[in-house]
């Protein structure tokens, strides 16, 4: 299967409970926005930049808390926030959504950072899961992009500034290349949740393990 195509398939309730959330949220993307891809985009990295971060900060106060090592997790999270804010930043000035759709960004944002915040804090191993599909998604939607793009549905158009800056990109690059590097950007973060996730699956599944020892 093409990496850009990988979709993991879900093991537990925890894994089902992502996957359904997630395709919720795809079936709310897909009655508003159809096939306006830009302003999907925008949409989609509002969502996209909260949970690195959340994560983030919600990992570093419990490593302080517990004085224990991150292994490195808190500056992964935070980068890969940081990466889906520049996406965010960039398809804003593709889309250049109206003062009302920055009202309903605003809200979205707002609502899922409460959501997510509560998610993380009951299961941090379904809370990356969520993200893994989402980024599944997101490799989904940009791909489609790419194909309106690449076909002429869309027209394509100068890459903005703020891209070529962010991925070091040549002057001439268009919509095209952001997309396509936009897509690379979401199959790591793709890639990284759920080995993040399963990692935690292990570990919860070795204390249980260890319990079970114990009592015998």
């Amino acid at each position: 299967m093409d990496n850009l195509q990988k979709h993991y398939r879900p093991e537990n309730m925890s894994d089902r409970v992502a996957l359904l959330f997630t395709k919720l949220l795809r079936l709310v993307a897909d009655i508003f926005f159809k096939k306006k891809y830009g302003h999907r985009a925008v949409v989609l990295e509002t969502v996209a930049a909260v949970p690195g971060m959340v994560a983030g900060m919600l990992m570093h106060l419990k490593s302080l808390r517990k004085m224990e090592d991150d292994k490195g997790w808190i500056k992964l999270l935070l980068e890969e926030a940081e990466n889906e804010r520049m996406h965010l930043m960039t398809f804003i000035q593709v889309a250049k959504p109206t003062p009302l759709e920055r009202f309903i960004i605003i809200a979205a944002q707002l609502v899922f950072i409460i959501i997510y915040s509560i998610i993380y804090l009951v299961s941090q191993r379904t809370a990356h899961r969520i993200v893994g599909y989402f980024e599944e998604e997101a490799v989904f939607s940009y791909t489609d992009y790419l194909n309106e793009l690449e076909s002429g549905r869309i027209k394509d158009q100068p890459a903005p500034k703020i891209a070529i800056d962010y991925w070091n990109l040549p002057l001439h690059s268009t919509l095209k290349d952001v997309v396509r590097v936009v897509r690379d950007d979401e199959a790591g973060h793709r890639d990284v949740n759920h080995s993040f996730a399963n990692l935690l699956n292990e570990k919860k599944f070795n204390k249980k393990e260890a319990k079970s020892l114990d009592f015998k």
